[in-house]
Formats: C-alpha cells, structure tokens, sequence
C-alpha cells in the first residue's frame, strides 16, 4: 500500500514538473535584436564655434537618401589613435622629427579627457603606447630618437591593424595617420581589404600628409640645375682682373635614366597614394591635409584636433536591417541640421560586412 503511495506520488511530482518546465518555456520572451548605426557630426555656429548643446530634435540624418531620426545624440570624450609612418620607402622630404613632432602637437591640443594611443608602422607595426590620458607619458614616448625607422613601408597592414586596434574603444573612434600612404608591397587585395576594414567600421578617419612635399622634392631633383663655374684659361694666359670678367653659368644635366625613371615612378606613387588618402578620409566624415611646407604641417595639428573635439556620435535604427543586407552592400549616411544658425558636418560611406 505504502509502495502504491511512493509510486502515484513521484509520478504526480514529474508530471508537476513536467508541465512547469513547459509553461515556463512558453513564458520565456522572445528576444529582438535592435540594430544601431553610429555616425559622428561637427557642430558649429556661424562663426565657426562649437555649439555645445545639440539636441535629437536639432537635426535628422539621411541613409541612401531616406530620412530617419536619431535614437541618441551624446558628446563623449573621443578614442584617437595616432598612426605614424616611419618607413624610408621614399627618403626624399618625409622626417621622422617632424611627424613626431605633428603628433606631439596634436596630443597638447586634445582635450584631458581624450583618450590617446600611439602606433608607428615600417616593415613591422607596432605599439607605442597604449590608452591613456596622461599626456605627459605620450610626448614622453614621441621622442623621435625613441620611434623606430625602416626602409619599407607596410601602409595598407598597418590600417588593418589599426581598425582592429580601434574595436577595443567604445565609440568616438578617430584614426589619425600622419604619411605619405605609399605603400612598399602595392598588393591590390591587400588595399583592398584595407578599404573595406575601414569603411564597415564607424572609426573616422584623419590624414596630414606627406604627399605634396615628397612630391615637390622629387620634382626639384629632376630639374635641370644651373651652376656657377669660371671659365678654364688657355695655356700661359694672365687670370683676368678681379671682376673685370663675369662668371658664365654652366647647366649641369643629370643623365642617370635610371634614377630619373625611378623617381618618375615615384612621383606616380605618389599621386595614387594621395587619391586613396583622400578615398578614406572622405569616406569616413575625416579630414586630409596635403601642407606645402613643415610648418604648415605643424599648424594642421591644432586645428584638426578643434574638430575632433567638436564632435558628437549620434545613434539611429536603420529602416532596412543590416541583417537583411547583402555582404558588401554600400550605404551612404548623411547628417542634416533642422535647428536655425546650427552647421553640422558629417557624412560617411558603409560598408556592409558579413565577413568574421
């Protein structure tokens, strides 16, 4: 009798069980995973000072050209890696002492609350310092004598390193990259996926470039040179009176053509690295600098750093998934300003990526 009762009262319990695992499955909520692109914006006033108090409703932002709202507006302290080119691919007017110095610049006109990490790229890319806010420990490793130098130039790896780099901050991302974008091994595919790393992230994209420099180097060295050389005696002659005789300029032509072809190559190099430095940082709401001297150069630094900090990351849903996208599907997001005497910038091609 009492095994009757032991058995009716385990086989009441499982089906108690049985039942409350099952309703409970029922009861669990569906989960629904939203979707949020980020985008960056510059905010100024008509006269070109930052407007510290944007709101959602002061502007709207465009994706292919369809209007939709923003989820969320914030002004966060920004994420900026600094990426220097130490290579000697192209030794002709690019100095490791004046990108170290454009990278100092730019560090002392940051904001405190930035957070900065420093990378530099030859034949290897490396770390040179990692995020942190303390300024002083950065410059302190921005001694040019401190930096590495190489004969290659890895451009195209050092980008792709960098965005996976970027990934570890939570937004505001901003890579600044101070070279002349040549790259060493010119591999297409290489390029390639350096273009699309950068274009399926929201990291925002900054160059002062060496280019227009290397390029007026390169060009100044293939003109013909004149100098100044006296002209040879014949055998027994008397010097002429001091002054009485004027020097006559002698053209010196250089006549290696395989140093001349060269740096025709060089200068063609050039021009494409300038067009894919300008690619990027349209592209992804960044800003290229092409400066004419070294102390243009230096002057470039505060003023893009003004613009870093004049920033906000605004968030909205997009109305066609990405989930439903196809992989490499292009996206084109603008910001618009709806508020009176608000100018806003911002504006950046993406990249759908389903690739891990």
């Amino acid at each position: 009798m009492i095994k009757k009762l032991i058995k009716k009262c385990t086989a009441f319990i499982l089906l108690f069980l049985i039942s409350y695992l099952s309703a409970q499955e029922q009861e669990k909520p569906e989960r629904i995973t939203v979707e949020e692109i980020q985008i960056n914006f510059s905010a100024f006033d008509s006269n070109g000072s930052f407007v510290p108090d944007v709101r959602l409703e002061d502007f709207v932002i465009l994706e292919n050209g369809r209007i939709h709202q923003p989820v969320s507006v914030r002004y966060l302290p920004a994420n900026v890696l600094i990426l220097i080119d130490v290579g000697s691919e192209m030794p002709y007017a690019k100095r490791r002492k004046i990108s170290a110095q454009i990278a100092r610049e730019l560090v002392n006109s940051l904001r405190k609350e930035d957070l900065i990490a420093i990378m530099q790229y030859a034949e290897k890319i490396s770390l040179v310092s990692d995020w942190t806010s303390d300024k002083k420990a950065i410059i302190e490793k921005l001694d040019e004598r401190k930096l590495d130098i190489g004969k290659l130039s890895n451009f195209y790896l050092a980008i792709i390193e960098a965005v996976k780099f970027l990934q570890k901050a939570k937004s505001n991302r901003h890579l600044v990259i101070i070279t002349d974008g040549v790259d060493s091994s010119n591999q297409k595919e290489t390029m390639r996926t350096a273009l699309r790393d950068l274009l399926s992230s929201d990291v925002n994209v900054h160059v002062i470039s060496w280019t227009s420099l290397q390029k007026r180097a390169i060009e100044e060295s293939l003109k013909v040179s004149p100098s100044i050389k006296k002209p040879q005696l014949p055998p027994g002659a008397e010097p002429p009176i001091q002054g009485s005789t004027p020097n006559f300029p002698v053209l010196t032509i250089n006549l290696d053509r395989e140093m001349i072809k060269k740096r025709r190559q060089d200068i063609e190099k050039l021009k494409k690295s300038e067009s894919f430095l300008t690619e990027i940082s349209e592209s992804t709401n960044g800003e290229l600098f092409l400066p004419d001297s070294e102390e243009e150069m230096l002057t470039k630094a505060p003023q893009l750093a003004l613009n870093i900090d004049s920033q906000y990351t605004a968030t909205y849903i997009p109305k066609s998934p990405l989930s439903e996208a196809q992989d490499g599907e292009v996206r084109i997001i603008e910001v618009f300003s709806k508020r009176q005497g608000l100018l806003v910038q911002g504006k950046r091609k993406l990249i759908v990526s389903k690739t891990p």
